[in-house]
């Protein structure tokens, strides 16, 4: 990190000025002061980067002082110095909001590493307040990046917003594609008008041109009444159709005829509509390899593929995890009424360092835990799920009851092997080795089951830990 406004506090005046001395050789300018009062007043004139102060202090020492600065300087990090007697009070000084601690006699390595922490947890709370303003123009609270690979999703959102282009968006499970596809929305002529959103993969084949296309009453059996489907309800606004590649074959044509006409009928109707609608699409699949295997047809492809949004996966972003972990450490702790403000250096290198299999979608229940669990100002380590946190995860085992149906083992399988995926759907049907809509189709159907028994079967699953047949949601 470059230079930095630090201020150095400390009751012994030798050992301040030999540590300011140090610091601005190190091309820092520097303040001291030898008293908390003293440093609380200059702090308020000098508006440091960072303060470095002695946790032993007469009268009020560096916990006070520390919970002094956090009303005047709230994202001002705090280092505390301390001797090997005070090192639980440090501890506990951490846990009040203390970025850091060293241990008297400094190392001054590991004192340049934590300051260049320091100053980069800093200059993460600046970005974040940036990009927020940037946010309120894109409509979208969690679409956060100062990545490169991001930095040109944002350019090419705010180019293409304002067309009428149609957009493929495409990336893996959790990157945020429908955030993507709402903040298009939000900054084009059609922001005042309706932005519906629907997921090809969650609905059963039988109903999907209803859903899609809507229908009359008496279409078909249980069609108590007409409906109108997604293109009526989007009228004048935006759709965004995710897992395009989900809709049968079947059914793309008709889907193509509404896209280059504009009219529609509904199922078992006989009057064409009009439709304005502006369509995005989103989808896991290599619609050029279901395209050579007759699943996808080559001109809707053309037709939804005018312009094509790719969102890179966390794990090859990490530089935008702080500003992230930050953003929703910020977001949650407004909504449970917590005092966390940050996360300790060593959580945060954790969360640097994990895979992210379910990207955003679970960073951001990842950091929602640790929120909850954290009763400091720092989130720590021990707060972090137990796969990142280096605990042993849990043994996934299967006791099975004598006489158990293959049907119940293969539910059983399938609860289980979601819950260790963290709910991600996509990789879960990887895993499993089915398509997502075999996997929906499934989950779907013991929602349903469990809905019959009256919750029966709640708390009767088998030791894996999987969620209860009660507890599944059904997927729409």
């Amino acid at each position: 990190m470059g230079s930095a406004r630090i201020l150095a506090v400390d009751d012994e005046r030798d050992t301040c000025e030999a540590l300011a001395e140090m610091l601005t050789a190190w091309g820092h300018k520097v303040e001291t002061a030898f008293d908390a009062h003293d440093a609380l007043r200059k702090a308020g004139e000098f508006r440091p980067d960072v303060v470095l102060s002695d946790l032993a202090m007469p009268e009020t020492d560096g916990l006070g002082l520390l919970r002094a600065l956090r009303d005047e300087l709230p994202d001002c990090p705090v280092v505390l110095l301390t001797g090997h007697g005070t090192i639980t009070a440090a501890v506990e000084a951490i846990r009040e909001g203390a970025y850091d601690f060293i241990v008297k006699p400094l190392d001054t390595a590991r004192l340049k590493v934590c300051i260049d922490r320091a100053l980069e947890k800093k200059e993460t709370m600046r970005e974040v307040q940036g990009l927020r303003r940037r946010l309120k123009q894109l409509g979208s609270s969690d679409f956060i990046g100062q990545s490169a690979s991001m930095r040109k999703v944002f350019e090419l959102i705010e180019k293409v917003a304002p067309s009428k282009a149609s957009v493929a968006i495409s990336g893996e499970s959790g990157t945020g594609k429908e955030v993507v596809a709402r903040s298009i929305h939000n900054l084009s002529q059609r922001r005042d008008k309706p932005f519906v959103a629907i997921n090809c993969a969650s609905i059963p084949a039988t109903l999907i041109e209803s859903e899609i296309f809507g229908h009359e009453k008496g279409a078909f059996t249980g069609a108590d009444q007409r409906r109108p489907g997604v293109f009526e309800l989007a009228h004048g606004g935006t759709l965004f159709l995710d897992e395009l590649g989900e809709i049968p074959i079947e059914l793309q044509a008709k889907l193509l005829r509404v896209l280059e006409e504009s009219r529609l009928r509904r199922l078992g109707g006989k009057v064409e509509l009009e439709v304005d609608v502006r369509v995005l699409c989103a989808t896991n699949r290599d619609l050029k390899k279901e395209i050579e295997a007759k699943r996808f047809r080559e001109d809707l492809y053309f037709r939804l593929n005018v312009f094509q949004i790719a969102l890179p996966p966390l794990r090859e972003r990490r530089d935008d995890v702080p500003i992230l972990v930050q953003h929703f450490v910020e977001k949650f702790r407004g909504d449970s009424a917590k005092r966390v403000t940050g996360v300790h250096p060593d959580a945060m290198e954790t969360l640097k360092n994990h895979e992210w299999p379910g990207n955003i979608r679970e960073l951001r229940n990842a950091v929602e835990r640790a929120v909850i669990l954290c009763d400091g100002e720092l989130i720590m380590r021990e707060h972090l799920p137990p796969d990142m946190a280096g605990k042993s995860p849990e043994r996934h085992t299967f006791r099975l009851p004598y006489g158990l149906s293959l049907d119940a083992v293969e539910r059983e399988y399938i609860l289980g092997s979601l819950q260790r995926n963290g709910n991600n759907k996509a990789r879960t049907a990887e895993v499993l080795g089915v398509s997502e809509k075999t996997l929906y189709n499934k989950l779907n159907r013991y929602a349903a089951e469990a809905r019959q028994q009256g919750g029966k079967e709640q708390g009767n699953t088998l030791s894996h830990g999987g969620p209860s047949l009660g507890s599944t949601p059904e997927i729409r």
